[in-house]
């Protein structure tokens, strides 16, 4: 009886040391496996290279910024950032530094874009996002917009972005009639002519003092038109209008 405790203890030990060892093998397998990101920033990419090599890390160059503390051709930022723990061959990407800004952003507005991107290229700068606004003062095409503006200095990227025109938006504005009865006929054609809407020929009719109501007549009393001012209106006040419809006005003498 004693030998056969002696025995199954002497298996429980085995096994408590096949675990341990099991579970630190398992640690250094994991840890072994892990690696903390070092800062590459100032290194050339040729330094920085090397450097990963030695850690199991992949790194590329994604980015090309100006700076003014960097010198050109050495890493100014990295992803992940230094002291990050990773797995070994992870990929590390860098930005190179471009150095100072040296040469002023040239000014593209009015250019259509293949004249631009030579303007660009003989700049150092790259082409960077275009957008495309409706817009009816400009050649479908032309640049109206850019960023950074033209002469700009400080700038991080090497790449300018670019608004182009569009072909103006030919949907019909529409607009509610106002009333325009009792306004001065001058004032009132301006503004419909500025809206884009049609003003037609305007009528005329007599200014002359309206009638009097009898006491006790529910017929309400009528405005006095002085000469010049709009007695009536076509279409009503409330209707829908756009640049199709003829808007006709009758002027008081």
């Amino acid at each position: 009886m004693l030998r056969a405790f002696r025995f199954l203890l002497v298996l429980l030990v085995l096994a408590g040391l096949a675990l341990l060892s099991a579970i630190v093998t398992m640690h250094f397998a994991i840890h072994g496996a892990e690696v903390t990101v070092p800062s590459f920033k100032g290194l050339t990419v040729a330094q920085a290279t090397s450097k990963a090599a030695s850690l199991g890390l992949n790194l590329s160059v994604e980015n090309h910024f100006f700076s003014a503390d960097v010198p050109a051709g050495h890493i100014s930022g990295q992803s992940p950032a230094p002291g990050t723990v990773v797995r070994r061959q992870w990929h590390v990407q860098l930005t190179e530094s471009l150095g100072p800004q040296r040469i002023a952003v040239p000014n593209l507005l009015g250019l259509d874009l293949r004249v631009a991107s030579i303007e660009l290229r003989g700049a150092s700068l790259d082409l960077g996002s275009m957008a495309r606004l409706p817009w009816a003062y400009a050649p479908e095409g032309s640049i109206i917009g850019q960023n950074p503006a033209p002469g700009a200095a400080g700038v991080a990227r090497p790449s300018v972005n670019l608004l182009l025109a569009a072909p103006a938006d030919q949907t019909t504005l529409a607009y509610i009639m106002p009333n325009l009865v009792g306004q001065q006929f001058t004032a009132a054609a301006q503004d419909i002519t500025k809206a884009g809407l049609t003003l037609a020929p305007e009528k005329t009719a007599s200014g002359a003092i309206p009638s009097v109501p009898t006491p006790g007549s529910s017929q309400p009393m009528q405005p006095v038109v002085s000469s010049g001012t709009i007695s009536s209106q076509s279409p009503a006040p409330g209707a829908r209008v756009d640049a199709s419809t003829p808007i006709q006005l009758t002027v008081a003498q």
